[in-house]
């Protein structure tokens, strides 16, 4: 009887340790980058089991995210594929000051869908045996600016104007290249990465001091309908699980 009624206790713990993680569980709202979307998937998947909270995921461009934010779109919290987009919504006060970090630093690639089209030093760049090179809205994409950028290091942007195609993110560019609307594309490293390797096609890695630094950072906004939610998920992102699946995806780390 007296293992019976210990057993009945520690049923009752439980489901008042489960009520009481219900009760406290909130909706995280996030705004990803659109080259983070398979590693905040799998980052999301772990963290709703540990917490109990929920995340609801939209993806997109850094700089249309930034706007949306500064009209009133509800979200709580940004991972952006920069640094300049979260600092400018913390210093317009619509960002919690203090809650930003750099939770991952991107690599540029040149990529092709086709097996050995792409060198391993970028010279095709330069051979411009091909009809279109895609890459992403530099006014709205850090990665598209970083494609600028290395373009301009190499003397070729405007050599290549009459070839470029202009993706709205770095989604739509990806897919330029994956359905042969162009035969290159500058994408993420980790949108042809898994567990450590690349999967697919043949790319470049561009060095990389032909563009800037690619902060990817991110940061609780203000209007956080669950701000413990929000602050939970934010420390997620620095924890040892999350660093694992960052580093898979080819992105290092500050």
């Amino acid at each position: 009887m007296r293992s019976f009624k210990l057993s009945l206790w520690s049923l009752m713990g439980v489901l008042l340790a489960t009520m009481a993680q219900v009760a406290d569980a909130g909706e995280v709202n996030a705004a990803v980058a659109a080259n983070f979307t398979e590693p905040v998937k799998q980052i999301v998947e772990l963290f709703q089991k540990e917490t109990g909270h929920t995340v609801k995921l939209s993806f997109g461009s850094s700089g249309k995210f930034t706007s949306q934010i500064k009209e009133g779109a509800p979200f709580d919290v940004f991972l952006a594929a920069d640094e300049k987009n979260p600092k400018l919504l913390e210093k317009e006060g619509l960002a919690v000051e203090g809650s930003r970090f750099v939770y991952a630093l991107g690599k540029l690639v040149l990529w092709s869908a086709q097996p050995g089209y792409v060198d391993d030093k970028g010279h095709v760049l330069r051979q411009g045996n091909y009809n279109k090179i895609a890459y992403a809205d530099p006014k709205l994409a850090p990665y598209g600016l970083a494609a600028k950028e290395t373009l301009e290091e190499l003397g070729l942007w405007n050599v290549v104007q009459s070839k470029m195609v202009t993706g709205e993110s770095i989604t739509q560019t990806y897919q330029f290249a994956a359905t042969g609307n162009a035969e290159l594309a500058f994408i993420a490293l980790s949108q042809i990465t898994k567990d450590g390797k690349v999967m697919e096609g043949s790319w470049w890695i561009v060095p990389a001091h032909m563009y800037n630094p690619i902060k990817q950072s991110a940061v609780q906004l203000t209007a956080a309908k669950y701000p413990a939610a929000a602050k939970a998920f934010m420390a997620f992102l620095k924890s040892e699980k999350a660093v694992a699946i960052i580093r898979n995806f080819g992105y290092e780390l500050p």
